[in-house]
């Protein structure tokens, strides 16, 4: 929420004492409570309807390959076999498990992305914005790098302690998804899962896959925010008369490219988060039992296979894509 524009102390002051601030407050509180209400149910809207895609993503990232390849050619006009995409894999989901199978999974990931949005919700007023000193035009490059580090590490702080927050229903939501390979029901509801967890695993089952996923977070903030910030501030030319267009873009282009550099984080905490728990989708010959999450990312590097999954949405070439003509 905009913070609020700045008034004499006369202005500023409620009338009528006590009962006079509670009144002038309570809008403020209200539009805020408004706001954040709004930010969980596009959250929530949001992880809905991007459900399916992160359900054939995982079932792809630990390697679940249903389907036959399909010929194809490539830019050099060859035959060449490729994998199903997205929309082919999903067809094969609603065959076997109905339309609402493209669902699997989705309770647990609602809870994680709203104890997500409150996290960060809390963790604002906690740290209000309203203390942050913003990058302006008039800012010499030391005073702006500072206040871009600064800026940083507020959202680096948002988003470690979300992420903390919403991983043990992350883990969740993926085990109950990958039931899909074995047709397992071993994970049937959240409140079962917990128990289960707790019980075989203890507290830190909740917690498997974290840290790959928190050094993505980290890693893709700082290179994406200084990336953004360089550019704007030496490639950019003041005098362009689209300087501040470019400028209001370049942070979004960086984060496309910055998130496929930090993928393999992602791809490692999902593997983790899986592995070893049960299920025949983290066991072999899907994957070995991994020793730590350094183990999993050595093992696909190994493999050729650290960006396992992150092209769905058409045709995928194979790790290994040979003419067949």
């Amino acid at each position: 929420m905009a913070a609020a524009s700045p008034l004499p102390p006369a202005a500023g002051a409620p009338p009528g004492g006590a009962a006079g601030r509670a009144a002038a407050a309570a809008p403020g509180g209200a539009r805020a409570e408004g706001a954040e209400g709004l930010f969980v149910v596009l959250g929530a809207g949001l992880a809905a309807a991007s459900h399916p895609l992160l359900y054939v993503k995982l079932l792809v990232q630990v390697g679940h390959e249903p389907l036959p390849p399909t010929v194809g050619r490539n830019v050099l006009g060859r035959k060449v076999l490729y994998l199903p995409g997205f929309f082919t894999y999903a067809r094969h989901i609603v065959e076997v498990d109905g339309k609402r199978g493209l669902f699997r999974g989705l309770t647990p990931r609602l809870i994680s992305s709203t104890l997500s949005t409150i996290t960060r919700g809390s963790v604002k007023k906690a740290f209000p914005l309203e203390d942050m000193e913003h990058v302006s035009n008039k800012d010499d490059v030391k005073t702006s790098l500072r206040k871009v580090v600064k800026e940083t590490s507020h959202e680096m702080m948002m988003q470690c302690v979300s992420r903390v927050v919403s991983h043990p229903l992350h883990v969740i939501s993926m085990r109950c998804m990958v039931q899909f390979v074995g047709r397992e029901v071993k994970y049937s509801g959240v409140f079962s899962a917990i128990g289960r967890i707790f019980k075989e695993e203890g507290i830190l089952g909740f917690f498997v896959g974290l840290v790959p996923h928190i050094l993505g977070d980290v890693i893709f903030l700082w290179c994406c925010n200084l990336l953004a910030h360089f550019i704007n501030t030496y490639a950019v030319d003041d005098n362009f008369s689209q300087a501040s267009v470019i400028r209001s873009y370049t942070k979004f282009v960086m984060g496309i490219a910055v998130s496929m550099l930090t993928y393999p984080f992602l791809l490692v905490g999902d593997l983790m988060a899986v592995n070893n728990c049960g299920l025949r989708a983290g066991l072999p010959p899907y994957a070995p039992v991994f020793t730590s999450w350094i183990h999993c990312w050595r093992y696909l590097s190994a493999q050729g296979q650290l960006f396992r999954g992150s092209s769905l949405l058409f045709r995928r070439a194979p790790a290994a894509c040979f003419p067949i003509d």
